[in-house]
């Protein structure tokens, strides 16, 4: 059984074979836990989604999709880099948040790793709600991961209050 765990701190600072970034569809960095990554793992990160910007991605990545690089300085072997969607009030675009998730799980077992570490994807400067993307989270990561492919889903929440709201759709079953 693949065990889900929630972590406070930083998400740089994670050892997983594999870590996921919230990342803008450029794929060169931005704020948040997109600078964050970048910053921290170094120029590595960057010249590989330049490569992927230069081949398969020259519009950048689309919002839902997921793809992979080099983890460069962090504690891994992977980042896998997905574009959450930005929330709107007017139009569900839940299932492009649940993209994401699974997308980064299918991307992360066809690389082999067993332990992954999750950022709340969408719920800091793209402004989804904290208890949907919660939701919509662990709900996807409990639907997708397959247990003979992951050991551990870790999502490392950045305050206490990201943490109270994923501990709480954990426990809602």
């Amino acid at each position: 059984m693949t065990a889900i765990t929630l972590v406070q701190g930083d998400i740089t600072r994670q050892t997983a074979d594999a870590i996921v970034n919230a990342a803008n569809s450029s794929l060169l960095g931005g704020g948040g836990v997109d600078g964050a990554i970048h910053r921290n793992g170094g120029p590595q990160i960057l010249e590989a989604c330049r490569r992927l910007r230069a081949s398969h991605y020259g519009k950048g990545l689309p919002t839902g999709q997921a793809v992979a690089t080099t983890a460069g300085r962090l504690d891994a072997q992977y980042v896998i880099h997905t574009v959450g969607p930005v929330w709107s009030a007017t139009e569900d675009r839940s299932d492009l948040l649940e993209s994401c998730y699974r997308e980064s799980l299918r991307v992360a077992a066809e690389v082999g790793a067993r332990t992954v570490a999750f950022p709340a994807i969408s719920t800091g400067v793209y402004r989804w709600p904290l208890d949907d993307g919660a939701r919509i989270a662990v709900r996807t990561v409990r639907k997708h991961a397959v247990p003979s492919a992951f050991d551990e889903i870790r999502f490392v929440l950045f305050d206490a209050r990201a943490y109270e709201a994923f501990t709480s759709a954990l426990a809602e079953g």
